[in-house]
């Protein structure tokens, strides 16, 4: 198992309200995602993680902080390791997720997921 930092969410809030710099990915897989994100992420579900970093050819070096949907889903440690796995170090999963965000009273955005939507 890959060694994958954990970052808490007061850590986390206090780096986007910083503007920090860094990937910020809900890796939530189609079979669990009900359309919620947390402000400033974007949507890479986990079993396409290879394929992202082949795609859009990040710099090993780059901050990514993954998160899904709370501390009982294991797929944003999953991510992460798969990450770390690929190279990057400066990797970072938020274990507590969208459960864990939305229960600290911040705020989610939310992404139409009917298929109308998709075509």
């Amino acid at each position: 198992m890959a060694n994958v930092n954990i970052i808490s969410t007061e850590d986390l809030k206090a780096r986007l309200d910083e503007g920090g710099k860094f990937e910020f990915w809900n890796v939530l897989s189609d079979e669990y995602f009900k359309g919620e994100f947390i402000p400033g992420s974007r949507r890479v579900p986990v079993d396409q993680v290879g394929r992202e970093i082949s795609a859009s050819g990040l710099p090993k070096g780059t901050e990514i902080v993954t998160y899904c949907g709370g501390p009982n889903c294991p797929q944003s440690l999953q991510a992460a390791e798969k990450l770390v796995t690929l190279g990057f170090a400066n990797v970072k999963a938020y274990e507590g997720g969208l459960e864990e965000w939305k229960a600290a009273g911040y705020s989610v955005d939310a992404q139409e997921t009917s298929a109308a939507a998709k075509a």
